[in-house]
């Protein structure tokens, strides 16, 4: 059995990490501290910023992206438009008409080089180690198996912005992935008096949903909230190939199998946020997001297999039956206080979330030709997947009279369970008894300590340069129940990144930035215990797993092309000791996949995107990434790498036909992408949006996705023991038909097609329109 792995607790052991590294790194993190502390000298609170003052100015307390971890902040009631940074770029997502009807998994698919597949499976440039911050914080809602389920019930509404942070700052910490970050920046009102909107929309296949959001602000004193619900049907289809091979005769034993399934989901969730200025230094807030949902699939599947001299060995059809719910919640408070100095900003940050998932589901397995060792034709699991997270922040931030240094700290306790009961059931009574060779319990808490600073020097008008260090302590602590073992683990690592600006012109911003990522396996990836999919595919995690380790480099260029908003990014990544999937074969085709620290992996690319107005009613915006990848094979005994060039891009066109009438068309190229032991083919998608405003307050908005019905999941597995083709497909194309109603103050969400910044509707990068350093 796998709990073999734990017999012996030292199996989990893992040094320090680079100890003279780290202690090196340490020094310097100090020797910065105190250099800057020296440099950031307080610029006096009545002198207007002089030339080389650090850029861009303070942004308020009270605007629309508070929340984000390392905005500068000063309490009054103003709002900005968002902004490319130093470190990031900024995607206003206000005004895409089909915000009322999309979620956030919808709005995240439409963002340059971020790819969010049917499972909600989300990537970047072809990266599956995506981490998902809300408000700038990680959140359990954003986390493990309960991220697709959250993001897909979220609604679009509900978000301000969604930054991209390739290449994250010392500020940001590594939990949940430890590569790329896409923050959702929720949505703020802080106009003075009252603003609400609802909106309702049903489509084909049994799927409608609805919001609402309102905002009130009054003195000192601002609340803002909504309530959301929606309900999906979905269905799919699926047939794997398998052909398993004799290493040493080159025989091959080939299997099938066919399923599909339908599942329906409801989902509900409410979200609030109040504010109160203390005085005019002082802000305190309290945010709730909360949700849930419950959800109903049925399935079936049919297999066939032979051996390797070709007689068949397993014919059988498996049904089952499960229900599942999902609950989420995310609660914050802050307080915010502006010091004496222009700009100097400190903020607490307490957030505690949380994430549950219970699934029950049962099978029947009516057996043509039984194979060897074939369980009970009746069957039950019950499986539990819990993780909470208990982070505490402190940032502080002061301009001085040549640059920004910034510093700060974080504690964080994450707690994660994995508890999977597996029942056999007797055909004739009924009677439920559990199988203790498939009943396990694993218990994961991580505790992290945290110190970054980081200093951001305005060299002059032009140029400005941003340089940061974090040192980051995790402690693991894992116990297996079912075989009462425990073990643990610590890491100690130091983290820099680096970042450089040039403003060349009004109109055109260069700049280079790099960052070390730390990716630490988490709980799904550690527990060493099988759990079974279905009787051909099983899954475990690794507890010998360490910590894989990035280095990305990007160069880029955002200028202005007449009227056209233009981005050029060149950028490089090697990963080293990856986690990545590596699948073996146990018993009778039986399909095990789990984790392993395998070689590396190099890739790099040309990022593009651009926007603007073709003519006064037609507008363009198109991405795209043309990328290439070099990954060491896995299951390849000769060690060899597979390479892959692909090409994935969108294109966004937008149609005013006049005051009341518009329309959108957005066509989806995902290219080739490089999986540990294969790869994905690529696939194209083409979705259709039409608004009309009926009144000032009420619109109509249709949605026409997937137009072509061409939504698929291709799957290439090739080693020197396994060749698989693994086809899925999906709903195909849907309909809905949405009305919005708006009412209250002036708080209205700007109409026009497609996400825009401030160069014009469309997809495009916010704050284009000068160099935004």
């Amino acid at each position: 059995m796998p709990a073999k792995y734990l017999s012996d607790s030292s199996a989990f052991a893992v040094p320090l990490r680079h100890p003279a590294k780290t202690a090196i790194a340490l020094a310097a993190l100090l020797a910065s501290v105190s250099a800057a502390a020296q440099q950031a000298t307080p610029a006096p609170a009545t002198t207007a910023p002089a030339a080389t003052a650090p850029a861009p100015a303070p942004a308020p307390v009270t605007e629309q992206n508070q929340a984000t971890a390392d905005a500068p902040a000063t309490v009054s009631v103003t709002t900005r438009r968002n902004a490319n940074r130093i470190d990031r770029q900024v995607y206003d997502v206000k005004a895409d008409p089909a915000s009322s009807n999309d979620s956030v998994a919808d709005t995240l698919n439409k963002v340059p080089s971020v790819a969010v597949d049917a499972d909600g499976a989300v990537s970047l440039r072809g990266k599956s180690n995506v981490q998902i911050y809300v408000d700038g914080k990680p959140s359990a809602m954003m986390q493990g198996e309960n991220r697709a389920a959250a993001i897909s019930a979220i609604p679009a509404a509900d978000l301000d912005s969604v930054e991209v942070i390739n290449n994250p700052g010392a500020q940001f910490g590594n939990e949940g992935g430890g590569g790329p970050i896409l923050n959702l920046v929720m949505r703020r009102e802080r106009t003075p008096g009252g603003f609400g909107s609802v909106s309702a929309n049903a489509g084909s296949k049994g799927r409608f949903n609805g919001n609402t959001f309102g905002s009130y602000t009054t003195g000192r004193i601002s609340a803002q909230g909504g309530v959301f619900g929606r309900h999906d049907e979905r269905n799919s289809t699926g047939e794997t190939v398998r052909e398993r091979i004799d290493p040493a005769t080159g025989a091959v034993a080939r299997s099938t199998q066919v399923s599909n399934s339908q599942t329906d989901t409801n989902f509900v969730g409410v979200n609030g946020t109040v504010s109160y200025n203390l005085g005019e230094k002082d802000v305190v807030a309290a945010s709730l997001m909360a949700g849930g949902s419950d959800n109903e699939a049925v399935s079936s599947e049919r297999y066939q297999g032979a051996n390797f001299a070709g007689v068949p060995d397993s014919d059988y059809l498996r049904t089952g039956r499960r229900e599942g719910s999902t609950r989420n919640y995310n609660f914050s408070t802050r307080y915010d206080h502006k010091g004496d100095a222009q700009g100097e900003l400190f903020k607490l940050d307490l957030r505690l979330s949380g994430a549950k998932n219970e699934g029950d589901s049962r099978n029947a397995t009516d057996y043509t030709v039984r194979p060897p060792n074939a369980q009970a034709a009746n069957t039950r699991q019950d499986n539990l997947n819990q993780n909470r997270i208990a982070d505490f922040t402190g940032d502080y931030e002061l301009p001085g009279a040549h640059g920004t240094f910034r510093t700060g700290f974080k504690l964080a306790r994450t707690s994660s369970v994995f508890d999977n009961a597996y029942l056999d059931v007797d055909a004739a009574t009924l009677a439920e008894r559990i199988n203790t060779n498939r009943t396990n319990r694993f218990e994961l808490d991580e505790t992290t300590a945290a110190l970054y600073t980081s200093y951001q020097w305005r060299i002059n008008s032009a140029w400005s340069v941003q340089g940061g260090l974090r040192a980051e302590y995790t402690d693991v602590d894992m116990f297996q129940v079912t075989t009462n073992v425990r073990a643990s683990n610590n890491y100690l690592d130091a983290i820099p990144s680096a970042f450089v600006t040039y403003g060349w012109s009004d109109d055109t911003t260069i700049r280079l930035n790099y960052a070390h990522r730390i990716r630490r396996p988490g709980a799904g990836d550690l527990n060493p215990f099988v759990i079974y999919v279905d009787e051909f595919n099983v899954s475990s995690g690794n507890p010998n797993l360490r910590p894989s380790d990035s280095d990305s480099l990007e160069l880029g260029m955002e200028t202005k092309l007449g009227k056209v908003d233009t981005t050029l990014r060149l950028y490089a990544r090697r990963d080293t000791d990856l986690i990545s999937e590596r699948r073996f074969f146990l018993d009778n085709n039986v399909l095990l996949t789990t984790r392993e620290n395998a070689g590396s992996n190099n890739s790099g690319g040309l990022e593009f995107s651009f926007g603007g107005k073709v003519t006064e009613k037609l507008s363009l915006n198109a991405s795209g990434n043309l990328g290439y990848a070099e990954q060491t094979i896995l299951g390849s005994a000769s060690g060899d790498k597979r390479t892959a060039t692909s090409i994935n891009g969108r294109a966004r066109i937008g149609y005013q036909l006049d005051r009341e009438n518009q329309f959108q068309l957005m066509i989806n190229a995902q290219g080739k992408t490089l999986l540990g032991e294969g790869y994905r083919e690529p696939s194209t998608t083409a979705d259709f949006n039409y608004r009309r405003q009926l009144s000032p307050a009420l619109s109509l908005v249709v949605n026409v996705n997937d137009i072509f019905d061409s939504q698929k999941m291709d799957v290439i597995t090739e080693t020197d023991r396994l060749r698989q083709t693994s086809t899925r497909r999906f709903d195909g194309r849907t309909f809905s038909v949405g009305l919005n109603y708006r009412f209250g103050g002036p708080g209205q969400r700007p109409g026009g097609p497609g996400m825009r910044g401030p160069g014009g509707p469309g997809m495009a990068p916010g704050g284009f329109g000068g160099p935004g350093r």
